[in-house]
């Protein structure tokens, strides 16, 4: 099976996670996503065979709105995701403003701001279409999520980030086989 088609599986069998894809959806956010560690995490559980899912720090949900980059809309959709979904906590991100914080140009799609991210294996991001298809945007292939190989982003390279990332979030403990080039 594909790597593709083992993601797919792999979040249509978890409950909160799906919860989580139609929480979203019902928003309609414009080209929204449920990124980063969502994906990453549930696919490094499975390939660490943990029975019980690693509890996620937050839920990043990205989309891209040129016309309102304001907090308070972030916010908004935050308690509304919060009051569907109450037991995550949302982190909600518009990347039509995103690319301020990070010193880049701007940025021309949701999917720009996610192929920035640190790290490859967090450069993914889902969502759940009207039809129940699960959109995956993964500019460096989901097989590299399936690799247990964290390395930094190629087209946008921050060694010390990378690198304080990992310690940080202690993922060589929590998924001890991981393996960072």
């Amino acid at each position: 099976m594909n790597a593709l088609c083992r993601t797919d599986t792999l979040l249509r069998q978890d409950d909160l996670r799906m919860r989580c894809l139609r929480a979203v959806q019902s928003l309609n956010l414009p080209d929204g996503y449920l990124g980063a560690g969502f994906l990453r995490n549930a696919i490094w559980d499975a390939l660490h065979d943990k029975r019980e899912m690693t509890p996620l720090n937050d839920v990043d949900v990205v989309y891209f709105d040129r016309d309102d980059c304001s907090l308070d809309t972030e916010q908004q959709w935050q308690r509304q995701l919060h009051h569907l979904v109450p037991e995550i906590r949302w982190e909600v991100r518009n990347q039509a403003r995103m690319h301020l914080k990070q010193g880049h140009a701007p940025y021309v799609s949701c999917g720009d701001g996610i192929a920035r991210w640190v790290e490859v294996p967090t450069c993914v991001g889902v969502r759940l279409e009207a039809d129940g298809h699960l959109h995956f945007f993964a500019p460096f292939g989901l097989e590299e999520n399936w690799s247990l190989q964290v390395r930094i982003n190629p087209d946008f390279p921050q060694p010390e980030v990378f690198r304080q990332r990992i310690a940080t979030k202690r993922w060589l403990t929590i998924w001890p086989k991981l393996r960072v080039k």
